[in-house]
Parts: structure tokens; sequence; C-alpha cells
């Protein structure tokens, strides 16, 4: 270890190596108090050491340390020495909760130092007057120190306050401010070696960049700050913070709330900065709160509130009463106290010239117009509805949310549409700077209540084409532009391809009855990367997609019939398009056909294994009983041609072929009408080319249809065996005009882009297919819960299916329930033989049924496969 007690020059760069090198300057620090030092020396290591508990360790053993240096710098009669310290200890007793003790620590340090010391002492309060969310004084304070720093060619100090400056600036939402700030505090970092300042500027930068509305963008940033903390070795919890903001913004609350409860975990361990608690506990609040789960954000909230207001952390306390007020309301409660409460949050929070005023102002409204009180509503609303002409889209969005419920308290439908289609616009576009088609459906949620709104109005006042207009407006819009695919990432290559080889090598150790911990802790660790990866990915598409034209699709439809099932308060209505118009039936309780569907899957099942024929009346009843709940009234009118049914999110695993009116027609299924007339007018390859036929290792069967089907498509390319693995499929795969994949299929409801087919070097996976330039135009799915989906969002779909709709493929079969293998492959060979003859997948499928024996498991195997799609 270098030297570091020989002269006062060598032990003052222990203070900037603190930030640089965080590791070895507690080490030398230690050092230096075992060669005792004289009280300056003394005084700089029990600094340091102290800075090193305040920022990364146990708060309490910091004050001791700070105490003593404070001490020693005292007994040295060090003017300069002594203010550097109290303002080190400054920031210690306030991040402790002691803001009063703080601040006069912070009142001495000023005192006693002058020039370029008293200028980082003012720098430190400025970033204490942040913490605490008094933004004019720290303003004020950076105005005072940074000409001094600046003649001094004090780079480091000069940097950190321009980035505190900057911080500042976002807080009050003057974004191009703290850009410039951001710019210029690099530059100067790039010219010094404090690697944890860098770090921090990159996690700003990140900051910046959500501010400014780039989603993707942020959390690049801010997964590349944490590689940087990690590098040292140090904690993130100001990054955890900031994560769990980005992360709401992208409606990924349940993700924000699991990474603020264990930052919490850790510093409650650590006996860390009571202010980050009570930051991190805010931040799970807005997370549970965001994530449906009002009483978990009631219980984070309320302990916020309390520390918050312990600190006189004004700022802070009122954005925790907002989420407390949000989080009781949404837990049921109302009353004339609330509004009041509401208002004053309101109030008080645009003094303080926060961008959470709009949603505060809302809430009163909100509350308002749920106790009859309209004039108190409409003066709430009209002040949370200036907002919808500027700032970010998630501003805009409570704006035009506060409109349309103006509006309608008006009794104004015209008003009530303009608003909604006007917030939905601003969440199109929003939603289009999003590459991963995971954020993108999830960022839908966001308008979930417009589009109810929308879909209210038009079943009280507006005809069935308008209802099913609107029903279009906000589902499946995931699958109207392709996600930004990046082929040529290296870094996401290479997870992917080390992500299908632990989950190998997991999926033989658990078949020999090996233990598998480790290899699990290490697949879920490449998941996050891989996931981490594509949501950096920016939006490629210059639109949200096209809008539903009616006319066009009633062409389209022919002689057929298209059913959407859209659900308003609960109830389903089924609109019937076809014969160049749109009726409406009234159908039943959306809560009951989702139990009853839940009771076809079961029964389905049980089914797929001989033995269980007893169970064959119950499907079949439940069958009958869904099409009483989902169709009703409109059976009468479904005509003699195909049927496309277009299901909400909720309804997407009902066997539809079960339903009687559904068994012996051409039947496909459609997460939207607008995706089925895309799918409809998709052209086929130029080139038909040979079909792909895929055989994975594990069937039952030995994916045996596979054998005969290579038999009669001689041209076929066949992939089994060793040659079965993903990049060769994929190859295949690719402009396809008929691919038959013949795998073991595992569906993730916890992460349903990892839902996946198994080859013979493991998992295809969803995030595969996206890299694909153009998926095949017919593709068969034969194996188990190939069209289980997770519905996300407003009312969207992720899994294998939706992954290839948005891609060039035009029609999919799949299964949405375990299948048996055996039964599998007789209606497999009918449904080629079908497309030898020309025929749809749908008309293929209606025809294969047809053909199967009329015993439970084969029945139930083809109740379980469905057409998706149009081709």
């Amino acid at each position: 270890m270098r030297d570091v007690t020989a002269g006062s020059e060598s032990v003052l760069e222990l203070l900037p190596m603190v930030f640089a090198d965080p590791g070895e300057a507690r080490a030398r620090a230690e050092h230096v108090l075992r060669a005792a030092p004289s009280p300056v020396h003394a005084s700089v290591a029990h600094q340091v050491l102290g800075i090193w508990q305040r920022d990364f360790g146990d708060l309490r053993i910091a004050l001791r340390h700070l105490r003593r240096a404070r001490d020693l710098a005292a007994r040295a009669e060090s003017a300069d020495r002594e203010a550097d310290v109290l303002a080190t200890l400054g920031v210690a007793l306030v991040h402790a909760g002691r803001t009063r003790q703080g601040l006069a620590s912070f009142e001495r340090g000023v005192a006693r130092g002058s020039g370029h010391t008293r200028a980082r002492v003012l720098y430190r309060r400025a970033y204490v007057w942040w913490v605490l969310g008094r933004h004019r004084e720290a303003l004020e304070d950076v105005r005072r120190a940074l000409p001094v720093l600046r003649q001094v060619a004090d780079d480091i100090w000069t940097a950190r306050a321009l980035t505190l400056r900057a911080t500042v600036h976002l807080a009050l939402g003057a974004v191009d401010r703290a850009v410039a700030d951001f710019t210029a505090a690099e530059r100067l970092w790039d010219t010094t070696g404090q690697e944890h300042d860098k770090a921090d500027a990159v996690e700003s930068r990140g900051l910046a960049a959500f501010r400014s509305g780039d989603i993707p963008a942020a959390l690049r940033l801010l997964d590349e700050a944490e590689e940087r903390y990690a590098k040292l070795g140090t904690p993130t919890y100001n990054l955890s913070i900031r994560r769990c903001e980005v992360l709401m913004a992208a409606g990924l609350a349940p993700e924000a709330l699991a990474e603020a409860d264990a930052a919490i975990a850790v510093l409650d361990r650590i006996g860390g900065q009571s202010t980050r608690k009570a930051e991190l506990l805010l931040a799970a609040s807005w997370a549970a709160r965001s994530a449906g789960d009002a009483h978990t954000a009631i219980a984070r909230a309320a302990v916020a509130v309390r520390l918050f207001a312990a600190q006189r952390r004004t700022w802070w306390e009122t954005h925790a009463r907002l989420v407390l007020l949000e989080a009781r309301v949404a837990a049921g409660r109302r009353s004339g106290r609330m509004v009041a409460d509401a208002a004053a949050v309101a109030e008080r929070l645009a003094s303080f010239g926060s961008p959470a005023a709009p949603e505060a102002s809302l809430l009163a409204g909100r509350i308002a117009l749920a106790l009859g009180w309209t004039a108190d509503a409409e003066r709430h609303l009209a002040v949370a509805a200036r907002s919808r002409h500027g700032g970010p889209p998630t501003a805009r969005m409570t704006g035009w949310v506060a409109q349309a419920l103006r509006a309608r308290a008006a009794g104004s439908r015209r008003g009530v549409l303009e608003a909604c289609r006007r917030g939905l616009d601003v969440l199109d576009d929003h939603r289009m700077t999003l590459g991963a088609s995971e954020l993108r459906a999830h960022a839908t949620a966001q308008g979930a209540e417009l589009a109810a709104l929308a879909q209210e109005v038009s079943l009280a006042q507006g005809g069935p084409r308008r209802l099913l207009g609107w029903s279009e407006r906000w589902r499946a819009t995931v699958l109207s532009a392709p996600p930004a695919r990046p082929p040529d990432d290296p870094a996401l290559l290479s997870g992917l391809t080390a992500y299908r080889e632990i989950a190998a090598r997991a999926e033989a150790a658990r078949m020999e009855g090996r233990p598998v911990p480790a290899l699990e802790r290490e697949q879920r660790r490449l998941e996050r990367e891989i996931r981490s990866r594509t949501r950096h990915m920016g939006g490629a598409a210059a639109d949200a997609g096209d809008r539903l034209d009616v006319g066009r699709l009633l062409d389209r439809l022919g002689d057929g019939r298209l059913v959407e099932l859209a659900v308003v308060d609960g109830r389903v209505h089924v609109l019937l398009c076809g014969q160049g118009r749109v009726r409406r039936f009234a159908g039943g309780s959306l809560a009951e056909a989702v139990a009853e569907a839940e009771h076809v899957q079961a029964g389905l099942r049980r089914l797929a294994h001989p033995g269980a024929e007893a169970r064959l009346p119950l499907v079949e009843a439940a069958g009958r009983r869904l099409q009483e709940l989902l169709l009703a009234g409109a059976v009468p009118h479904l005509g003699s041609g195909p049927v496309v049914i277009v299901p909400p999110g909720a309804l997407h695993r009902v066997p539809w072929a079960l339903l009687p009116a559904l068994r012996e027609r051409v039947l496909s299924v459609s997460p939207s009408a607008g995706s089925w007339l895309r799918a409809r007018e998709t052209a086929p390859p130029p080139d038909d080319g040979r079909p792909v036929l895929v055989r994975g290792p594990g069937l039952a069967t030995g994916g045996a249809e596979v054998s005969e089907l290579a038999d009669r498509y001689s041209s076929a390319t066949v992939l089994e065996g060793e040659a079965a693995q993903v990049p060769r499929v994929l190859a295949e795969l690719d402009g396809a005009c008929l691919a038959h994949l013949a795998a073991h299929g595992t569906f993730r409801a916890d992460s349903p882009l990892f839902s996946a087919l198994r080859m013979a070097d493991g998992p295809l996976i969803v995030h595969d297919f996206e890299r694909l330039a153009r998926s095949p135009y017919r593709i068969i799915l034969s194996s188990c819960d190939t069209a289980r989906l997770a519905s996300v969002g407003a009312d969207e779909l992720l899994g294998l299916v939706t992954a290839l709709l948005p891609l060039g493929t035009a029609g999919v079969v799949a299964s949405s329930a375990p299948v048996n293998d055996a039964a599998v492959v007789p209606l497999m060979l009918s449904l080629h033989k079908g497309l030898d003859a020309g025929l749809s997948l749908a008309e293929a499928l209606r025809d294969a049924r047809a053909a199967l024996p009329g015993d439970a498991v084969h029945q139930a195997t083809g109740w379980a496969f469905a057409a998706f799609g149009a081709a």
C-alpha cells in the first residue's frame, strides 16, 4: 500500500478518492489511523470513513466518524478543515432524519469556511436543500458556489455542482436546462478519475432521458450506471428509486414494487440512510398503487409520510400524501374530507412547481364526482385539464382524462369522445417510442380509463358501429406494428445463446433428478439481461398503425361474420359484423364467463388422458353455458359462412369450437378485428418455397406426424435431431410459406415472452421469433399450450401466437390447453390434407376435427386447437 502518512497533500488525496475508488479510500484511511497521525490527518481519515459509511454503509457508524473528524479539525485549529467536515456531517445528519441538526451544522460550516472551501460547503448545502425538496434554496446556493469553483479550476466540484443543478431543474420540469448542465458536467467528468461520480452522471442522464419521454434510453442508461456501480462495489439506492419511476411509466409496476422492496430490505439490514428509505417507501407505495394493490400502497405511503414529516421534507411528504390519498380512494374510500385533502395537496404541489399537481387536482375532482358534488368536481377537474396541452405524456394524459370526466359530467357525448381520442393519441405517440412489444403492451394500461369512458358513452348514446370502433381503438394495439428487432446486437445474441444452453442443462438435470437451484439462478439472471437488452430498443414505427376501417372490414368478410366481444362495465356486448352492417346483442357477465372458461380448461386437461370419459358431458354442458353468456341472441344471425371470433383478453383461453353453434363452422380467432383484417390482406411470399417441418425432442409420439408429412411434402425441409437447433430453425423459418413445429411448448405466465418451444439445443423463445425478418406465412404449432397468452396492459395479449402476427404471419394453428400427443397425430395429418386441397387453415381445421374418432380424448384434442388469423 502506498504511504499516505508522509504529508498533508497525500492524505488529502483520500477525499476525492472516496468517489473514485471507494474501497481503496476506506482501506487507506484505516491505515492512516493506525499510524498515530496528526489531528489534521486523523480528521481527514475519519471524514473519509464517515463518507464511506454514510453513502455505502451504516449511517450510525458514519455519524461517529464524522463527529470525531469535526472534533479533530477543531483541535487542529484549521477553520477550513472544520468547515469541510461540518458540511459532510450536515449531509449525514439530514440523511439520518435529523434535519434541524444538519442545517445547524451547515450554518456553522458556512460561517467557518472561506473562499474555495466555503464554495464546497455551499454546494453540499444545496444538495441537502434538494434532498429536502427546497429547490429554490438549492439553486441559490449552487449559484453562489459555481463561480468560485470555476475560478479555481476545481473540475470535480464544478461538475458535481452542475449535476446537482441539472437534477433540481428536472424536479422543476426544466428538462432543456437540465440536459445542458448534464452535458457540461459530463465533459468535465471525462477529464477526471472520479468513477463513482461518472456513474452518477450516467444515472442522471438516464433520469433526463426519462423526463424527455425516452423510456428505452432511460432504461439503457440506468442499466449502464448499475454496471458501473457494481464494478465499484457500491450500493444503488438512488438508482433503484429512479428505475422504479421509469418502470412504472413503462407499465411495469410489479417489477418496480419488487425492486423498491428489495432495496428497502438491504437498507434496513445495513442501517443505511433514513432519507433514502423514505424515498424508497414512496416509490414502493406508488408502484403498489399502480399494480392494483391498494392495501400495500396505503401501508407503504403512511410510513413514508411519517418519515418525511419527521425529516422536515415537505416537498416529499406532499407527494407521499398524494399517493396515500390515491390508494385510499382505490380501496373504496370517499369523503368530503378527502376532497379537501386532495385539493390542499394539489395546491401545495403547484406551489412547488411539481408536475404531479394536475394528478392531485384530478383526484379531488374524481372524489367530488363520486360524492355528487358537481360544482366542486368541475372546479378541480378544470385545473387538472390545463395540463393536457403541454408537458410529458403522463401529464397530458392526466389532462385529457380530466377533460373527459368534465364532459361526461356536463352530458356532452361529443366532448367525452373528443377528449378520449386526443388522450389516446398522446399515448399512441408515446407507445410507439418503445421498441419492445412487452413495453408497448404494458404502456396501454395508461389508456384503459379513456377507452372505457369512450365505450360507455358509445354504448349509451351511439350505435353498434361506434362501439365497435372504440372497442378496437385500444385492443391488440401491439399487433398493429412490428416490434423493433436488433438482429445485429451481439450482446443480445450472446445472451440468448447462453440462456438456451443453461435452460437445456437445467431441463436435463431435472429429468435426471439432479438439483438445479444454481442453474435456475443463472437462468433467471440471463432472463433479466435479455429483458433489459430488448427494453433498450427505441421504437422504429412512425405511427401507431392503421385504425380500423369498418367499411373495409365488412367488405372483406363477404358472406362470413365477425363477432367482436366488447366488455363495458363488466358486461359482454356481442358486436356482430356482416351483411354490410354491425349489430349489437347483449351478452352475460364477464366474470361468469371467465369462471366457466376456467372450468372448461380444467375439463380439457383431464380429457387429454384416457379414462376421463365421464367428464365429456360436463365439458359439453359448460360449452353450452359459455355460448349463452358470450353469443346469446347473436346465434341465429351467424349465417352459414365462416365466423371470426374476437374475444377480450380475459377470454382468450375459451375453446371456441366447443360452443355448439360453432362446432361445425369454419372458425378462426383473432385478437382484434383490425388484426384479422391485416392478416386477411397479407400476401403470401411470392415463391411458395419448401415447407419447413421441425421435430423437437422428448415428444411422446416422437413427433410421428412429421415423418408422414415429410413423405407427403417431398420438397420439405425437415429439421430433427441435432439439426433442430434454434439458429438453423430460425434461418429456415424466416420467410417460409408454411411451417409445422412439433415440439413441446411451455407457457410462462410470469414472463410470457419467455414462453418457448423445446428444440435440440434448448428453448426457442418469443424473443427469438421477434428477430425474424418475416415469420412464416402459415405456421402450425402442434403441441400443448402454444396458444396460451398473458393478458397485460389495457387489453393486450403476449405469447407465441401474438409474437408471430405482426411479423408477417397471416395464420396460426395452436392449442390453448394440454393435448394428448397420440390424438394430435391424426388431427395434424387431416389438417395438412385439407391444406393440400387448397383450404385455409380454418377450413382445414374444421374438416380435420370432423374426421377425428368420436371418443372423448380425440374430441377434446380437436376442441383445444384453434386457427388464428385469416390465412
